[in-house]
């Protein structure tokens, strides 16, 4: 599956959810996804927190499929195509000069 598929799955959801009515008490504006997509990169984090391994695998891989679908939706509403946003960025990334230690 590739990132469009994910995306148009993760819009199936939302929308069967209602999310995209107007009168959603979860309105998906970049806004909001912005701040939810931050919160789950905590949750994330929270998964290290005092510990250098992963103690749950399951818990840590539901929370980086959050971080995805909040991603993949921040992408679509704000019509930006990340699968090309990344090959750019990788394009940049190749050039740069980074520190060597």
């Amino acid at each position: 599956m590739d990132i469009k598929e994910l995306t148009q799955h993760m819009h199936e959801l939302v929308e069967s959810k209602g999310w995209y009515a107007a009168d959603s008490k979860r309105p998906q504006t970049p806004r909001n996804l912005s701040i939810s997509l931050a919160l789950e990169a905590a949750e994330v984090l929270e998964h290290f927190q005092f510990r250098e391994d992963v103690k749950d695998a399951d818990e840590l891989a539901g929370e980086l499929a959050d971080v995805t679908l909040y991603l993949l939706q921040l992408a679509s509403v704000t019509g930006i195509d990340l699968e090309q946003a990344v090959l750019k960025k990788l394009e940049v990334n190749q050039s740069r000069e980074w520190d060597v230690e």
